[in-house]
This record gives structure tokens, C-alpha cells and sequence, in this order.
């Protein structure tokens, strides 16, 4: 697990081709790895070549590709036959949140990939532990979530379930580098994982303000894009209390958190609109109201959006504070 890893020598499979497998899959072609995407829904063969294409073409143009497009969709297979897959290191399963689609996908890649190859799941609401019941190797078996674009977010969590191999987290997580991913290990399987836990205890409050009042939708997303989306690229909930004055907070908290929403049921506001048949710009119906064209420009602009604060991110990992004080160090030294 601790050999320098080669993408170019790791087939990976991606089993269903929605709009987050092909962005998953385009993240992999942009790293290296010759895929194989396996289409369980016949529409899939038709609609993947080309989102796969568009993604690569402007990952191009916006100069994350250091070869030609056609080197990497050379590199990719698109499929509806399991047994491509039985070369592959990595099978990462990217289906709808049914346990029992899941499972009858897993019965198909297990029958043709070696022992040692890993199997994921892209699930963002079932627990791993309660997957990996439905898997012949569970040891093998983690969770890797990803946030949509895959290809130009920095986001990824790996996931262990109760029965998953350790070494195996670890290769997953050096591996997610080379996808140039800023990756969340995730030790014990909690439902939600992290990203999740923290985004809809965010969501129930932000319902619990416009449904009782306080404020409009408008108002909410304005105050989120305003404070917490000024600072959220650079840092985390952690860094900004230590950043801001960790006293503060634990006073505010004291009289704050007992006036927070812990409802557990749907809020009505969200129920209303998806039982309208509203799924937000994918059909112009959602929690603001859109003409069609608005609907396609605002799908543009984010996607547009998504490659500009890849660049500002990039400026700004992980280890920004640590490299900065090598470098002081560095010109010191030559001093």
C-alpha cells in the first residue's frame, strides 16, 4: 500500500453514467486512470459520451488538461457489459439510493472482478456499515462521496464501514491526491458522514427561519453567500472559531443553541414544492421561481463559478499556512 501509485496502471470502473458519474468519471480520465463506465439504464449509452465530452472540452480550455481530449476518451470505455469490469483495481458504484439497486449491482460486479479489487459506493444517505451486509468481501468494500462537478471540486470523503480494511482507507486516500482531492477520511461510518451532517443541520435551520418568518429564502441564501461562503473556501468551522475567538463563540452558544430548530420531521416548505413535482433548475421549479432561460443559465453560471473558485481554492490548500513558514524558513536559511 505504500509503493509509489501509477493512475495510468489502475483501471477503474463506474458503474452508472447520471450526471455525477460523468463527472466522476472525468475527474479519472483527467487523472490518468484508464475507466471503464458500465451503463445499467440504456438512455445512459446515449447521454454519457457526450457529458463526458463537454466536461473534458472545457476542463480543456480552461487549461486543467495537459494532453489532448482525444488522449483521454481514448482511455475511456462505455459500456452495458459487467464483464469489462474484470480488470479493474477500483469499481465505484454511483446508482440511485436503493438499497436493492445497489445490491443487484454489486452481485454483478463481484462476479467478475478479482478479490482484491475495492469496491466503493458514491451514496451520500446510506450508511457504509448497512451496505457492506450486502457485499460477498465486506473488508473490501468503502464509501467515497463526492460533490458534483467531481472534475473541478476539491471535496471527497472516504468512508469506512464497520468491516472495512484500514490499509484499504489509506490507499484510497493517498490514491484521492492524484484526483487532486483535499480528502476527508471518514474513521467510524455515521449516517450523513461529515459534509452532509454539518451542510442539513444548516438546512433544517435555514427552513425553520423562512417557515416561521424571520426571514425570506432570499434573505437566508444572501446571509449564507455573504458570511459563511466569504470565509468557507480558506478554512473550516474549527479554523474560523480559532481565527475569530474561540471565548466568543462558547458564550453565544450557551444562549444560542438551545433556541435552535431540532425538528425531525420534513419541513413543509420543501415538501410542498417537491410534491408539486418542483426538482429546483432541472425542470424551472423550485424554492425561487424561473423562466427556462434562467433555469439554463443559472446550471451555466454555476458551472461557470465552479472552475473560478477552483483557481482562488488552488492558491489556498490545506497546508498554505505550513508552506508559507517553509519558506520563511528557506530565506532565512539563505540569509
Amino acid at each position: 500500500m505504500n509503493q509509489p501509485i501509477n493512475t495510468s496502471e489502475i483501471s477503474v470502473g463506474v458503474v452508472g453514467l447520471g450526471l455525477m458519474g460523468c463527472s466522476i468519471t472525468t475527474c479519472l480520465l483527467m487523472s490518468g486512470h484508464p475507466v471503464v463506465a458500465v451503463a445499467p439504464l440504456p438512455i445512459d449509452m446515449e447521454t454519457a459520451e457526450p457529458r463526458i465530452r463537454e466536461h473534458l472540452a472545457k476542463s480543456f480550455q480552461e487549461g486543467l488538461l495537459t494532453k489532448s481530449l482525444e488522449s483521454y476518451l481514448q482511455q475511456l470505455t462505455i459500456t452495458e457489459d459487467y464483464g469489462l469490469l474484470k480488470d479493474c483495481k477500483l469499481v465505484l458504484e454511483c446508482t440511485l439510493e436503493d438499497i436493492a439497486i445497489k445490491k443487484s449491482v454489486y452481485d454483478r460486479i463481484e462476479a467478475v472482478v478479482a478479490d482484491d479489487a475495492v469496491i466503493t459506493s458514491n451514496t451520500s444517505a446510506i450508511p457504509i456499515s448497512l451496505l457492506q451486509r450486502e457485499i460477498k468481501l465486506p473488508a473490501r468494500f468503502l464509501g467515497l462521496h463526492w460533490t458534483e462537478p467531481s472534475h473541478t471540486t476539491r471535496f471527497l470523503e472516504i468512508i469506512c464501514g464497520d468491516l472495512s480494511d484500514s490499509q484499504t482507507a489509506d490507499w484510497l486516500y493517498d490514491l484521492s491526491h492524484l484526483w487532486d482531492k483535499e480528502p476527508t477520511l471518514v474513521r467510524k461510518d455515521i449516517r450523513g458522514f461529515i459534509a452532509n451532517r454539518l451542510m442539513y443541520a444548516m438546512y433544517r435551520e435555514a427552513f425553520n427561519l423562512v417557515e416561521n418568518g424571520y426571514a425570506t429564502v432570499e434573505d437566508v441564501d444572501r446571509a449564507c453567500r455573504n458570511n459563511t461562503g466569504y470565509w468557507m473556501t480558506l478554512v473550516g468551522v474549527f479554523r474560523w472559531m480559532d481565527l475569530t475567538g474561540v471565548p466568543a463563540y462558547h458564550t453565544v452558544m450557551k444562549e444560542l443553541l438551545p433556541t435552535l430548530s431540532n425538528k425531525t420531521e420534513v419541513p413543509k416548505l420543501i415538501d410542498d414544492i417537491v410534491k408539486a413535482g418542483g426538482k429546483g433548475v432541472l425542470n424551472a421549479q423550485g424554492f425561487y421561481d424561473y423562466t427556462p432561460e434562467e433555469a439554463k443559465l443559472w446550471k451555466e453560471t454555476y458551472e461557470e463559478f465552479s472552475y473560478d473558485i477552483r483557481r482562488l481554492a488552488l492558491k489556498y490548500p490545506a497546508d498554505v499556512v505550513k508552506k508559507k513558514l517553509a519558506q520563511s524558513t528557506d530565506e532565512d536559511t539563505a540569509i
